[in-house]
């Protein structure tokens, strides 16, 4: 195999650490700051029975047409909130590697940001819809950690309820830890695009 050129690979090397660095760091910003309550609470939502807006199901026997206020599918409700989520975290994402890169000297082309930040959204997504990342924990026999891993939540009424995702609970670690190693990924990607002999045309 033939060597690169050593200031190639210093310019992979670093770009590729810068990369990885605004993936990761603004990752939390996203999930935390950037994304809404309301989508952080009902972006895992499944299934084809109703539920008013804010994720609550429609009462046994209640017929969704009688409905005073709106109801949805929980599915389609999830999927909504799930979609404003990773539009958000895209966005902030995109902009925070386009300017930390422009800031210190690099102009990464568009195709190659954007190559990496859809490897990022459309796994992101498929993530926080929960099923899929429960499936994956499932086949890689952690539905023990993330059973006895939950977290207590507390009502206005003061009573007491486990949840399975969400802070506190293995299932977001778990979360967590699938996006951050996505990001090297992504990262790698873009940083093979921005320094191809092709890109630099």
């Amino acid at each position: 195999m033939t060597a690169l050129p050593s200031s190639l690979t210093a310019e992979r090397l670093a770009l590729f650490g810068t990369l990885l660095s605004v993936f990761d760091a603004v990752h939390p910003l996203c999930d935390h700051w950037v994304q809404s309550s309301d989508d952080a609470r009902l972006k895992g939502l499944h299934g084809d029975h109703y539920v008013y807006a804010d994720g609550t199901p429609l009462p046994d026997g209640a017929d969704p047409v009688d409905a005073d206020v709106p109801v949805y599918r929980a599915s389609v409700l999830g999927r909504a909130a799930a979609c404003r989520h990773v539009r958000s975290y895209t966005a902030v994402q995109l902009a925070t590697a386009l300017s930390v890169t422009r800031a210190l000297g690099h102009r990464v082309p568009i195709g190659a940001l954007l190559a990496g930040a859809a490897v990022n959204a459309a796994t992101h997504l498929v993530i926080d819809r929960r099923e899929p990342l429960l499936k994956l924990a499932d086949t890689f026999g952690k539905r023990g950690y993330v059973d006895h891993c939950t977290a207590a939540r507390v009502n206005d009424k003061g009573e007491v309820t486990a949840e399975l995702s969400g802070p506190g609970s293995a299932l977001m670690e778990l979360d967590q830890a699938l996006h951050r190693a996505i990001g090297i990924g992504a990262a790698a990607l873009t940083t093979w695009l921005a320094t191809r002999p092709r890109a630099r045309r």
